[in-house]
């Protein structure tokens, strides 16, 4: 187009971006990397995790370059929703640490209903630990991992081994369950 990088749209930016041309790439990140890392900062709070995230936007779309598609939004928009989208997913990760199986299983007894906490907890803290110790240890699991540590459906999936569909479904099925019981044992009262 002979326009200077300055000046150039952002549309071509991002065709030359694609195309590895260092130039393109420096006009490219210089044009939008303080509103990338605006939206990063604003969702994760940190400086590091903020330039990690924007970091990764930049190389996300550079990658997916080709796919995007003007009418769905701007190139400003397209960037700061994958800015968006990996600084919620930087801040999940960061929340939620990996469990060994093993570990879960020793919660799962930890909830499970003992003299000492019967003791110390309230007849509600105590329904719900017994309602939890009668599901199926599998239901069991998948509810913990959701409900304690936060982690999604996927993160279930992956961690536990099994299809994304499985582990929504122990979900909640161990919730509908849950529910059931406690409600059961309120109704009694």
């Amino acid at each position: 187009m002979g326009l200077p990088l300055g000046r150039t749209p952002d549309e071509v930016l991002l065709s030359g971006l694609a195309t590895g041309d260092p130039e393109i790439a420096v006009a490219f990140v210089r044009r939008f990397q303080r509103t990338v890392f605006g939206v990063a900062y604003a969702v994760v709070g940190d400086l590091q995790l903020a330039e990690d995230v924007a970091q990764q936007t930049f190389e996300r779309a550079w990658r997916h370059a080709q796919v995007y598609d003007a009418r769905r939004g701007s190139v400003r928009t397209w960037l700061t929703t994958i800015a968006h989208h990996l600084a919620i997913d930087a801040v999940r990760a960061r929340r939620a640490s990996p469990v060994a199986p093993e570990d879960l299983d020793a919660l799962l007894d930890i909830v499970t209903e003992t003299p000492e906490q019967h003791a110390l907890a309230s007849e509600t803290s105590a329904g719900v630990r017994a309602a939890v110790a009668a599901l199926p240890r599998e239901q069991a699991r998948a509810l913990v991992m959701a409900g304690i540590y936060g982690m999604t459906a996927q993160q279930i999936a992956d961690m536990e081994g099994i299809p994304l569909g499985t582990a929504k479904t122990r979900i909640r099925t161990a919730m509908h369950r849950l529910r059931t019981t406690l409600g059961a044992e309120e109704s009694l009262q």
